[in-house]
């Protein structure tokens, strides 16, 4: 009997994105190696799902490659649609707007799945196998334009999650909407990625469970319909938020309970560094989200084993 895998993948992206709308910095990259630690000390083996700005920073570039050396990690990629070259404006400030990929032409989502593809190749002289869509937003083009490109590994699905009502350009339709979609691990439908396929791309939905019981979720959402409100039911995602231990440990629970084989926690690279995110404002806030993860890792740690999702990939290939 195998232990579930436990999967760490961190959006790796610029300084505060929700708040700076006209410039991108670097800084968090140097608080990387902080957290890379705590995971090696555990086993752990992080994804840093890569995007442009931290592809081309220095600091970040030799992180990453000491990681891939030593075998404590694994780079992916990561596409801001935004700010990825090549960079043609879709509305009248996207750096405001963000809007999302599959927002784009056909030709520009290949051009830039192309160019951050081969960026990411010739900086780290490694094949990218895995990806996560910069704003979660994902569709049939965009998996197919994957394929093409030899990624193995998608985790863009947030199941029970709509972010329909989180718009990119203001013209366009929103997010994806993921409520329908399986939890579970699967070769995705090139022609439906909410359906299991026989494609070459694996999709490793993140781990999310609903906040309250199906029962209560019916009753808020027909309360929600009476007032001419649309929104999803609340739910739990494998992230730390400050002072959210024994709510990760449920999350992980409630998966495994319900027979995936994974537990995916995810965190933006930011949020390690203070003041760089609206949930960690400070030092004090990071010294307890290190507190949180000693605690929760610790607790994990004899019920999994550390993966990659490169390596969850060639386990999951294994079984067939």
């Amino acid at each position: 009997m195998h232990k579930p895998a436990f999967l760490i993948t961190i959006d790796t992206e610029g300084d505060n994105l929700w708040q700076k709308h006209d410039s991108i910095t670097t800084e968090n990259a140097r608080y990387l190696p902080r957290f890379q630690q705590l995971c090696e000390k555990y086993g752990f083996k992080p994804v840093y799902l890569t995007n442009y700005e931290m592809a081309i920073d220095p600091f970040y570039i030799d992180f990453a490659k000491d990681v891939i050396a030593r075998g404590t990690a694994e780079i992916g990629m990561h596409l801001h649609a935004w700010n990825s070259p090549p960079t043609d404006p879709l509305t009248d400030d996207d750096w405001r707007h963000k809007p999302y990929l599959v927002e784009y032409s056909d030709a520009a989502m290949r051009e830039k799945v192309a160019y951050m593809t081969h960026l990411l190749e010739e900086t780290f002289q490694t094949k990218m196998v895995s990806h996560r869509a910069g704003r979660w937003a994902f569709d049939e083009r965009y998996a197919r334009l994957l394929v093409e490109h030899g990624y193995l590994v998608d985790c863009s699905v947030t199941p029970r999650v709509n972010w329909k009502t989180a718009k990119g350009a203001p013209q366009g339709d929103g997010g994806t909407d993921y409520r329908r979609f399986p939890q579970h691990a699967y070769f995705l439908d090139e022609n439906d990625i909410s359906r299991e396929g026989h494609s070459s791309l694996l999709e490793v939905p993140m781990s999310i469970q609903y906040k309250h019981s199906g029962w209560m979720n019916s009753v808020k959402q027909g309360y929600d319909r009476l007032r001419g409100k649309v929104r999803s039911p609340s739910v739990h995602w494998l992230r730390p938020m400050g002072g959210n231990v024994e709510t990760m440990k449920k999350v992980v629970t409630q998966t495994l309970t319900q027979g995936n084989d994974y537990v995916e926690y995810m965190l933006h690279s930011s949020e390690y560094m203070p003041g760089c995110s609206p949930t960690f404002k400070n030092e004090q806030d990071i010294e307890r989200l290190y507190a949180d993860l000693e605690a929760f890792f610790s607790w994990l740690a004899p019920q999994v084993k550390g993966m990659t999702l490169a390596e969850y990939y060639q386990f999951r290939r294994n079984l067939t």
